[in-house]
């Protein structure tokens, strides 16, 4: 009996081994097929975006698997102790594989099911498609697979020189992956692009490889600041023409304007629902001082007076709008801020010369506002730089991102600063921060006329990129970002009181409205949703600290690492809880 018992003891480990290999060996199979499909025709027509009727040369969607499968692969060869692949899985492959297998399953049966809804049916379908189909749900046994997730082991040490390189090919990886998407035409082609990185991103974390790559960037900070800028300022260059660069130049006014509020809702605490009114502030004090023939004003600044002037007109509304209602707390310190930004709409749009003085055309706006000149260089102009041509838009761009990285030095300094210090003390128990000395109005003052400040800089170039300047452009909310709505969805969606997050939440909710068009009428039904679901399973946002995971989940949950406490402003805001 004994005997028995020890036998049956002794060969489970064994079979359980047994069976894991063999589930890892069927996620390979799966895998290459998925692979080989791609190489496959799906459709035997080029009506779908991306034509994928070409054998042996994956076109559209199909790269998008193509990638997706790889990635499998490899993560799987790894779980099955491949040499030289065990780097990619520090804390573990199963939890990796998992949502690998659902992001190429995903896409896959994405583009099979768009094939047969667009172009009327199953029989659109050409038999690599039902291949592509079959191999991809074949992973999925991953979620059959035991937790393997283990601490991670102290990483080979490596020269410096290789380290620095690791930080190099990781910014320019980054650097073709997000133009690959910012460069997407086809609604199509976008979605499967989101559903593989979505996933791809998140399973990184899950593997550990983020964490390793993030203690290499805190070790290089030098390094990886100025790749960090090399890889955004080399995106022009990339491009062949000014479509896809309005994009990105959005998507900059919109992080800049994010990183502001930041200050106000992640470090402050402060629930501000009217912010884009100090951008319009900015915008409509550079247009009326430009030149243009639409202005009340017949002045022309240059740009640096243009800047400095919205940028100080927009401290000033600041500093008005808040010294009355900065005593309030709460919602009703919400409900004054939603006030004063319908209020500015209103106001400018009826700055006509028939309700009001003739200051702002009312609701025409003030258009034909010309562009920036700036010691001699046009930036509606073309330019020749290092034998790559630039376009107009490409020179707003690199501007846009020179102020962007100023934002970033303010909030980084000013966040771990003694008045830093004094804003988290504020939000987390503004009571228990007054009676230890801290002057409670001044501090909040401070933070609210700082970000009105960076909300107007963002605002000049704003005004001479789009040329024309609206009342509508600066509502609380609507499915064209950037406004109010939007703005504190980006702090909170990318992670409150950090620097990349606000950054990463405005690229998203800029990028994913410009690019599905045809989700027009359910933008905003959709933007609800998305936010429920971030709500319920992520509350502290895309990129959190670990001080605000550690508020929302038990430490074995955490995967950011510890080198995220010295983010400024580390830690969960009241308003956002």
């Amino acid at each position: 009996m004994t005997t028995d018992t020890t036998k049956t003891a002794a060969t489970i480990p064994a079979t359980d081994d047994t069976r894991t290999t063999n589930l890892r060996r069927l996620i390979a199979l799966g895998a290459v097929l998925t692979i080989a499909s791609t190489f496959l025709a799906w459709t035997y027509t080029d009506e779908f975006p991306g034509d994928l009727t070409v054998y042996g040369y994956p076109g559209g969607l199909q790269v998008i698997t193509l990638s997706a499968g790889i990635l499998t692969l490899l993560f799987t060869l790894a779980a099955l102790g491949i040499r030289g692949l065990g780097w990619l899985a520090p804390t573990g492959t199963s939890k990796a594989l998992r949502l690998l297998a659902l992001g190429t399953f995903g896409t896959t049966w994405f583009t099979v099911l768009a094939i047969a809804v667009q172009l009327g049916g199953l029989v659109h379908l050409d038999p690599g498609a039902y291949v592509a189909a079959v191999a991809s749900a074949v992973p999925l046994v991953a979620f059959l697979l035991p937790d393997d997730t283990r601490k991670a082991a102290a990483p080979k040490e490596l020269p410096s020189w290789a380290e620095i390189l690791i930080i190099v090919a990781a910014f320019a990886l980054g650097l073709f992956v997000v133009t690959y998407g910012i460069d997407t035409e086809d609604a199509e082609l976008f979605t499967g692009y989101m559903i593989v990185t979505g996933f791809v991103v998140t399973a990184l974390f899950q593997s550990g490889l983020m964490a390793r790559l993030s203690a290499l960037t805190a070790k290089y900070r030098s390094i990886t600041l100025i790749a960090a800028f090399v890889a955004a300022a080399a995106f022009p260059f990339t491009q062949s023409t000014d479509q896809f660069t309005l994009i990105a130049v959005n998507i900059l006014i919109f992080a800049t304007v994010a990183l502001g509020l930041n200050i106000v809702v992640g470090l402050a605490g402060l629930l501000d629902l009217g912010y884009v009114a100090f951008l319009g502030v900015g915008a409509y004090t550079a247009a009326l001082v430009s030149g243009t023939t639409a202005s009340a004003f017949d002045v022309q600044f240059p740009f640096w007076a243009a800047v400095l002037t919205g940028a100080a007109v927009s401290l000033i509304f600041g500093v008005v709008i808040g010294a009355p209602t900065l005593r309030l707390r709460g919602d009703y310190l919400a409900i004054v801020t939603l006030g004063f930004g319908e209020i500015f709409r209103i106001t400018v749009g009826n700055l006509d010369g028939v309700s009001g003085p003739q200051i702002t055309n009312g609701p025409n706006g003030v258009p034909n506002i010309p562009d920036l000149n700036f010691f001699g260089y046009d930036f509606g102009e073309s330019h020749n730089i290092l034998g790559f041509e630039l376009g107009a838009y490409a020179n707003y761009y690199l501007l846009m991102l020179l102020a962007m990285i100023l934002v970033v030095l303010v909030f980084s300094r000013a966040g771990s600063s003694r008045i830093g210090r004094a804003w988290v003390a504020i939000r987390e128990d503004e009571t228990a921060a007054t009676a230890m000395g801290i002057n409670g109005f001044r501090v909040k003052l401070i933070a609210f006329a700082l970000g009105a400040t960076l909300a107007g800089l963002a605002g000049t170039v704003q005004a001479h990129v789009q040329s024309t300047v609206v009342p509508e452009m600066y509502v609380f909310a609507g499915p064209v970002p950037p406004n109010s709505a939007f703005l504190l969805a980006a702090v909170i969606l990318g992670g409150m009181g950090t620097i990349s997050g606000p950054l990463i939440g405005a690229a998203l909710l800029y990028m994913i409205p410009a690019k599905l068009q045809f989700l027009q009428d359910y933008q905003l039904l959709g933007f609800g949703l998305a936010l429920i679901l971030l709500m319920r399973f992520r509350p502290e946002g895309l990129i959190a600290n670990r001080r605000a995971q550690l508020e929302f989940h038990e430490t074995g949950q955490l995967d950011v690492p510890a080198e995220k406490l010295s983010e400024p402003g580390a830690g969960t805001t009241k308003a956002g809880a």
